[in-house]
């Protein structure tokens, strides 16, 4: 356009706000003037040279000559208002970020390599973040308003989904999308993060072969479900494999799948299909593995029982800050089955289900790495008996801030080896030695 270059410096210098305001207005003008199936159904091209008239017509009316890269970006955005999730799509397509937080309409943060940082991205009010929230839990049967004002979901490509709204949510509508890799990661990524070293990856294999029940502990954002779903990688294609999570996250391999998701009440407070009820239900679908996504209740009870009975090979994650933590987390939650069991009975129902205990840490400079792998050994009085196998041994933070250490055995071979060499998984016995097992990083 000859008009492009006299008007190119002033629509540069556009605030936010008014190019957001743009947005809205094309985007308003295209949903009154097109058919709802138009917007559905046409194909991206022909939908985004159907925006870009839209456009022109709304620039010329207001006689803005704007640039093509101008022009190019309000119709991007206008195209994730209609078939995207709004201002975070360019956001959910970038593969270098870990986690979206949107703490109501005008602060969006971002995670990269571990690291919190501020974005520019901002939405028009809350009306606008809730219509995005509503686009993401729509289709997954669920809902958000008043009466329910807090939801857990996921998008197609299995990010994790939190929203919460007002009145709990003082700010506005808050939405937090924990993002996963689009491919899914591998023992192999894992050791060039340095989350574990090679001997631990041949232990661990051959725990899960071995059919040895494994929990999987560590703070928020430590990738418990990222090794979960690694972990899941070693059961054999042929075992018949069922999960049961709240949102469906897990990105299993196998072709034996079954994957059961919970589900929130309806309208009317009915309907709801808790964790605790998939995890019954999973015992009567003939489960070689039964992979619990995260025990957070009196689900802890039923999995416990299944372990006990016959299932074993059962992975599960929990929120602790240390093995023993996770002991004590999980004795909690069986109380919230509503048990009157004394504590050393629920003691004793733990030490015999659970194996092993693999603790899961992120750092100060962003790294995430296993920090023990612990063999529950079972019962010493009223106390249950834990041996660390592997550990990270942290040795100070390098000029450039990032974590110096090394993750070693600890020179104690586990119990249960017996039960693996039975199996027909024989393990080097160097590889319990500390001194050929340490691993800088």
């Amino acid at each position: 356009m000859a008009g492009d270059t006299g008007f190119a410096t002033e629509m540069e210098a556009l605030t936010p706000e008014a190019e957001l305001q743009l947005v809205f207005d094309i985007h308003s003008r295209l949903v009154d003037e097109t058919e709802p199936k138009v917007l559905a159904n046409t194909s991206e091209p022909e939908m985004l040279e159907h925006i870009r008239t839209f456009a022109q017509r709304l620039l010329s009316e207001r006689g803005l000559a704007v640039p093509a890269r101008i022009r190019n970006r309000l119709v991007t955005a206008v195209y994730n208002e209609v078939r995207g999730y709004g201002p975070i799509q360019p956001l959910l397509e970038d593969p270098t970020l870990t986690e979206i937080m949107v703490n109501g309409p005008y602060q969006v943060y971002i995670e990269r390599d571990g690291k919190l940082l501020e974005t520019p991205i901002r939405f028009r009010d809350d009306a606008h973040v809730l219509r995005i929230i509503e686009r993401i839990v729509s289709p997954l049967g669920r809902r958000i308003d008043e009466a329910s004002p807090m939801v857990d979901a996921r998008l197609p490509d299995g990010s994790r989904v939190n929203a919460i709204i007002p009145p709990l949510s003082v700010k506005g509508p808050c939405l937090n999308v924990r993002k996963f890799s689009r491919v899914p990661y591998t023992d192999a990524d894992l050791l060039l993060f340095g989350t574990w070293t090679r001997p631990m990856v041949d232990f661990l294999q051959a725990c899960v072969l071995g059919r040895l029940n494994t929990m999987v502990s560590g703070g928020t954002g430590t990738g418990k479900t990222t090794l979960l779903n690694v972990l899941s990688s070693f059961i054999p294609s042929v075992e018949r494999i069922v999960t049961i999570e709240d949102a469906a996250e897990l990105r299993l391999q196998q072709d034996h799948l079954v994957s059961l998701e919970s589900r929130p009440p309806n309208l009317e407070g009915k309907g709801e299909i808790t964790i605790r009820q998939l995890v019954r239900n999973a015992l009567r679908m003939r489960p070689d593995r039964i992979i619990v996504g995260e025990t957070r209740g009196g689900e802890a009870l039923d999995m416990l029982q299944a372990m006990n009975t016959g299932h074993d090979g059962s992975l599960s994650t929990a929120h602790t800050n240390s093995p023993r933590d996770t002991l004590a987390r999980l004795e909690t939650m069986v109380l919230m089955a509503g048990t009157d069991l004394p504590s050393r009975a629920i003691r004793e129902q733990i030490a015999s289900a659970i194996n092993l205990i693999v603790h899961l840490q992120r750092f100060s400079d962003g790294s995430r790495k296993i920090t023990h792998i612990t063999e529950v050994q079972g019962m010493e009085g009223d106390v249950i008996v834990l041996q660390d196998l592997f550990l990270f041994r942290r040795e100070g933070v390098s000029p450039q801030g990032e974590l110096l250490g090394r993750h070693t055995a600890t020179g104690m071979r586990p119990q249960f080896m017996p039960r693996l060499e039975v199996a027909g998984l024989k393990l080097p016995l160097g590889i319990f030695e500390p001194e050929r097992n340490g691993a800088k990083k």
